[in-house]
């Protein structure tokens, strides 16, 4: 549980103020993603679940989030950590049980937290029921499935050239049939499902009803782009590994047929009060594809993968931004803005400047009009844990690429909630008693929640105010528009309204004459220049102002 003996306090205040209402929240909502394994361990086996998740919401209610979004934890072999679901309807004993669920859900709107969880409908494992009897010549089971025959003398090339995003081609043969092969976009272990068939359609919308039933506020939709394939399976035409985000058209990929199955969703969505949402994980080629995912008879969010893909630069920044508003608001729908996940590098590391600079990015980032999504330990700071022995990972892509490009058991190392690790009690770093699954780094606990709450220099703490002046602030959110303002080159700096917010991207002070007014925050110290009302921004500093 949450250490703070404040906690109830803020947790009545937590209900008061974040209390569910008509309010399209999912418009400028903070959103903090749970990745179960690593987030806490409620039993003492080394593996985080959901009795852990549970028992560490009060530091999200204090943290200031508005809803939390979980990665799989259905049942399933975990061949690539619960993205291979065997049943939608079960949950994975490692994670607990179906009751251990619900009370997470019951005790997060408790505390003011709505929730979403993932749905991967466009494969399954290869232990689920519908492929288990697809293998052994189950005609209905079959067709919910890409099947087809090879090429080439006795079929023993693969149906076309298409790549496995995980490495290697995207069709395997399907055992004991000479000849014959099935699709799939990631492992083998993940078939993909054929969305040609009406039994996959009305078997996710009852899978959707089934969750909404229990009373969960949204749906993270895994490869939302991926469900529907071009028909006949054309060739790519193209070789080298195949990328999530690039501008080639692919013919499995973002095609038009999507849609559709996201205004059927919509309407389920639809059924149910609470304003429940639906967010695309949509790799798209461009900002303008990406919108017509959250159309207004269509999804709620999708993810700005071309945000988190941008460098720390300022041109760069700034014509994403740009980008990302147009589309999106041409179509009515907020902007979303995310910098880490459970598939990519940190962003402390990823964007290079080490710490200084993965600060000035979460700032920036907040400060945008729209919806923002915070991953678990990125309110602490955490870096990238590059050190990792190759016989602790775990992640399908490092063995299928031959440990070139399986980059993500470094971003999923189980986070530090204590400063002390007792390793004789198995402990580690207030994760659980029990170890942990991935090696956590020497000194950890310098980093962990309780070493960096009440320091008023910590990212932590940095975090906590954010998001506190984020909702007190009328302007930021889904608030004012953003008004581009004139800055030094490699600066980014734009009002809201009365609010205003200064990045410096590049590794040099600069000296601003904003007519900022009154010092909100800064993820850096700021200097008062040798003029008046002139400031010196730091390299690597974003800092917001309020002006009179």
């Amino acid at each position: 549980m949450d250490q703070h003996s404040n906690a109830p306090a803020l947790q009545t205040a937590a209900r008061a103020e974040r209390a569910p209402a008509a309010s399209r929240w999912w418009r400028d909502a903070v959103i903090y993603q749970i990745y179960p394994r690593s987030f806490a361990d409620g039993d003492g086996d080394g593996m985080g679940d959901l009795v852990g998740a549970r028992e560490r919401l009060p530091h999200l209610a204090r943290l200031g989030v508005d809803a939390v979004w979980l990665s799989p934890f259905y049942a399933s072999p975990q061949a690539d950590a619960g993205y291979d679901v065997a049943d939608y309807r079960s949950i994975d004993p490692m994670f607990g049980t179906l009751r251990d669920a619900e009370a997470l859900i019951e005790e997060a709107h408790a505390l003011g937290l709505r929730v979403i969880i993932d749905v991967v409908p466009n494969h399954s494992s290869d232990r689920h029921e519908w492929f288990r009897r697809a293998l052994a010549g189950d005609p209905a089971a079959r067709r919910r499935y890409h099947f087809a025959p090879g090429k080439g003398p006795g079929g023993q090339q693969p149906p076309n050239d298409w790549e496995s995003v995980f490495g290697g081609p995207a069709w395997s043969p399907v055992p004991g049939e000479p000849g014959q092969w099935y699709l799939h976009l990631f492992a083998p272990e993940q078939p993909d499902f054929n969305w040609e068939n009406p039994a996959v359609h009305d078997e996710f919308r009852s899978v959707l009803r089934f969750w909404l039933d229990k009373g969960v506020d949204g749906f993270r939709i895994d490869v939302a782009h991926g469900l529907v394939k071009a028909a006949g399976l054309p060739d790519m035409g193209s070789s080298g590994q195949l990328r999530l985000l690039g501008t080639a058209e692919l013919p499995f990929f973002d095609q038009d047929g999507v849609h559709e199955i996201y205004r059927s969703w919509r309407t389920v969505l639809d059924e149910y009060p609470g304003e429940r949402v639906g967010v695309a994980e949509a790799w798209t080629p461009t900002a303008e594809r990406t919108a017509l995912y959250v159309r207004e008879d269509e999804l709620h969010q999708a993810f700005n993968f071309h945000y988190l893909n941008t460098a720390w630069d300022a041109e760069a920044l700034r014509t994403v931004i740009d980008a990302s508003l147009t589309s999106l608001g041409a179509v009515g729908a907020p902007a979303t803005w995310v910098l880490s996940n459970h598939d990519v590098v940190r962003h402390r590391t990823r964007l290079g400047g080490g710490h200084a600079r993965g600060r000035a990015a979460s700032l920036l980032m907040l400060a945008l009009p729209g919806s923002a999504y915070v991953y678990q330990g990125e309110e602490l700071g955490l870096p990238e844990v590059t050190e990792l022995p190759d016989d602790a990972r775990q992640d399908p892509s490092f063995f299928r690429a031959n440990g070139q490009d399986g980059l993500r058991d470094g971003c999923r190392v189980p986070l530090p909630w204590d400063e002390e690790e007792n390793a004789a009690a198995g402990s580690s770093y207030g994760f659980g008693g029990g170890g942990s699954w991935l090696p956590q780094p020497a000194g950890w606990g310098a980093l962990s929640v309780a070493a960096q709450t009440g320091d008023p220099d910590s990212t932590l703490e940095l975090y906590r105010t954010a998001l506190r002046l984020r909702r007190e602030r009328p302007e930021l959110g889904d608030g004012r528009p953003l008004e581009w303002l004139p800055a030094p080159e490699g600066v980014l700096a734009f009002r809201r309204g009365a609010f205003v917010c200064a990045a410096n991207t590049t590794p040099d002070p600069v000296r601003l004459d904003l007519a900022t007014g009154e010092l909100l925050l800064a993820s850096g110290g700021l200097d008062t220049g040798a003029a008046p009302g002139e400031t010196v921004l730091p390299g690597d500093t974003t800092a917001w102002w309020v002006r009179g």
